[in-house]
């Protein structure tokens, strides 16, 4: 059996930047530990699977080590694959997945994501967490899935040198930390050793904890953000009630073939 298979670089200004997220489009589900293997074969921080169903499409994600609930990035390759690789002749994708209906629009020459907003809480993070980023934030959350951990400026965020064994041994998905950004409202950087992800380049999902956070903070619903990776990504962040919209750039780098 051959299956079709996309790389795509999202919230990318351009090739080699952003996040780069597999894509495999199916006619039917495959057994999880299929996925699970190819996956771990792709060795990218995510890889997407989608089937079609009456409504749109079903979406699913795995990390080289396990399926997660939500991921924005591959989400929106796979609404790239879907729009420009498919020529899908709608504005809009309307998807079914563990975290409920996502929708991602066609906006100009960017792709936006319609997500539901994380509901983040303060809490006093185990020593553990603080031991492991080696730096005390300003203060502490926690979502769904991950901590969010806040401190002074852009310039502490990209000096954080975690030590990802300890990170990996938290009960969490993962651990976001941010500050005000220096050229644009907001700035942070994701790790998921846990998951497989020691860090992630450019983190969708988790900026559903962090739009509400800053919407709050700033007093605005509209801002720029930069997650601070060795590759980097450029986001465009809106809190819009209960859901988050998150717009960004993505790019085609591989079309290719998977031989089961």
């Amino acid at each position: 059996m051959k299956l079709p298979l996309f790389q795509v670089d999202a919230f990318a200004e351009g090739l080699f930047k952003g996040n780069p997220a597999a894509v495999v489009p199916l006619d039917n589900w495959l057994t999880d530990e299929v996925m699970q293997q190819i996956a771990m074969e792709n060795n990218l921080s995510e890889t997407a699977f989608f089937v079609p169903t009456t409504e749109g499409f079903e979406i699913r994600w795995f990390t080289p080590k396990a399926e997660v609930k939500l991921c924005g990035h591959a989400t929106l390759a796979t609404a790239h694959v879907i729009f420009e690789e498919a020529r899908y002749p709608h504005d809009e994708i309307v998807f079914t997945s563990k975290s409920g209906s996502l929708r991602v629009r066609k906006n100009s020459d960017k792709f936006q994501l319609d997500f539901p907003a994380d509901t983040i809480r303060p809490i006093d993070a185990p020593n553990q967490i603080f031991q492991a980023i080696g730096k005390l934030p300003k203060a502490c959350f926690k979502g769904k899935t991950d901590y969010l951990l806040v401190f002074e400026n852009e310039r502490e965020i990209r000096e954080i040198t975690p030590s990802f064994t300890q990170l990996a041994r938290t009960s969490v998905r993962g651990v976001i930390v941010t500050a005000p950004g220096d050229q644009v409202d907001f700035v942070s950087r994701f790790f998921a050793p846990g998951v497989g992800i020691d860090e992630d380049p450019v983190t969708g999902s988790a900026h559903t904890s962090l739009t509400p956070y800053w919407s709050k903070r700033l007093g605005k619903t509209e801002m720029t953000a930069r997650q601070l990776s060795q590759r980097g990504g450029e986001l465009q962040v809106s809190l819009n009630g209960d859901r988050v919209l998150i717009a960004g750039k993505t790019k085609t780098y591989l079309r290719g073939e998977i031989f089961l």
